[in-house]
């Protein structure tokens, strides 16, 4: 059965990902994003209607709801692709480096949970947010974006019990290291990708397509019995410990 899905975010790596798979499965879609001339694009390939907003004002994120909803009628998932990665020890980290960060992955994610739960309060839903392996194992220079992750997942897991009576289903994904745009600077560096490559036990970087299938399932309505969960794609890396060559 088609649903009507917003997606932030949705001209990155996996956002794009996410949005061709639900295209393909005929759901209506309302994309959003900073960029407008690839979410243009992805919006005319896709057949989808998008809004042009920085995720970041509270007030940009409501005004694409609204707009989803008078486009869309209704929004039965909301899924939000925006990140950041920032790789600093503590004792280097600039307060204005903090301050984006937790304001990219964290802020961002509650104005997106804040709209979305008032939005679906009557109808139930699913809304689906991105923490990252980082949040729970320990990596050398990852304290910033372990702590806004973390926070995320903080985030899912009280708002999952909160508005579990309104059937509104809140749910994380935590990937491994993906091949994106966003981690070119370590994917298109051949020791780099070799070295992180090994550090997953199944010996390899993901791909979008792998983090948009698990989503494009998990919002799926018959998936209705999961909510709270922190959703590993990663490779592994969470658990798993790599055997020695």
């Amino acid at each position: 059965m088609a649903q009507s899905f917003l997606i932030f975010g949705a001209a990155g790596g996996i956002g794009s990902a996410l949005t061709r798979r639900l295209a393909q499965s005929q759901h209506q879609l309302f994309l959003s994003g900073r960029t407008r001339q690839k979410l243009e694009e992805l919006a005319r390939e896709t057949g989808s209607n998008f809004e042009v907003a920085d995720a970041t004002q509270s007030e940009q994120v409501r005004r694409v709801f609204e707009q989803a909803l008078r486009t869309m009628g209704s929004v039965t998932g909301v899924i939000n692709c925006i990140g950041s990665l920032l790789l600093k020890p503590v004792v280097s980290t600039t307060d204005e480096e903090w301050l984006a960060t937790i304001t990219t992955n964290l802020s961002v994610s509650f104005y997106i949970l804040r709209s979305a739960v008032q939005h679906m309060r009557q109808q139930g839903g699913a809304v689906i947010l991105f923490s990252s392996v980082a949040a729970r194992r320990g990596f050398a220079n990852h304290e910033v974006i372990a702590a806004a992750k973390a926070g995320v997942e903080g985030l899912a897991v009280s708002a999952a019990a909160s508005y579990a009576p309104a059937n509104i289903r809140v749910n994380c994904v935590a990937p491994g290291l993906v091949d994106t745009p966003l981690t070119a600077r370590i994917t298109k560096n051949e020791h780099a990708a070799k070295a992180s490559a090994a550090m997953h036990p199944l010996g390899r970087i993901g791909s979008p397509d792998q983090i948009a299938s698990t989503i494009e399932w998990l919002v799926d309505p018959e998936q209705a019995w999961i909510t709270g969960q922190i959703i590993h794609i990663d490779g592994g890396l969470s658990t798993v410990q790599p055997r020695s060559a």
